[in-house]
């Protein structure tokens, strides 16, 4: 039954992936708006002058490509992980276990890039945690997701016996 779980919770951050970067491309125009809102540090305090301040849209446009790169290949290494588990899931404890490998893979990549995107790019580069209209709504996603996200590769990659 462990096993079957396992599967399914790979399965379920693919699931996020693909559905997240869904709704990247039907609203696209938000996502290049939200971008623009951090990298243009418009909703900090004072800081619309800051040197950091940016409306490149070249920057902005890295920065979908990052997260919609980044949910993609989560999405996808994180099907096909779970495609394996489920097939390793009545064979012996070294098979299954060497099945997890796309799946705990995809799980590294959103992990990498929720980290990097939101907590050193946003937060900390483009000071997102001084934002009253953005801190909750976009960093608090993005710590939910790493969260389970994280115990979920936490959990699937316990050695199965």
């Amino acid at each position: 039954m462990l096993r079957i779980m396992k599967a399914l919770l790979i399965f379920s951050v693919a699931a996020w992936g693909f559905v997240g970067v869904q709704g990247n491309f039907e609203d696209f125009g938000g996502t290049l708006g939200a971008l623009e809102a951090t990298t243009s540090m418009a909703t900090v305090p004072d800081m619309q002058d800051h040197w950091k301040a940016t409306t490149n849209p070249i920057v902005i446009w890295l920065g979908a490509l990052f997260i919609i790169g980044g949910k993609i290949t989560t999405g996808a290494l994180c099907a096909l992980g779970a495609a394996n588990m489920w097939q390793a899931r009545k064979s012996d404890a070294a098979a299954f276990n060497a099945s997890k490998k796309l799946g705990l893979a995809g799980c590294a990549v959103a992990f990498f890039m929720l980290f990097t995107g939101w907590i050193i790019i946003a937060e900390s580069w483009f000071y997102l945690w001084n934002s009253d209209a953005l801190r909750d709504v976009s960093l608090g996603a993005a710590h939910r997701y790493a969260m389970f996200i994280g115990i979920i590769a936490v959990f699937v990659g316990l050695a199965d016996e």
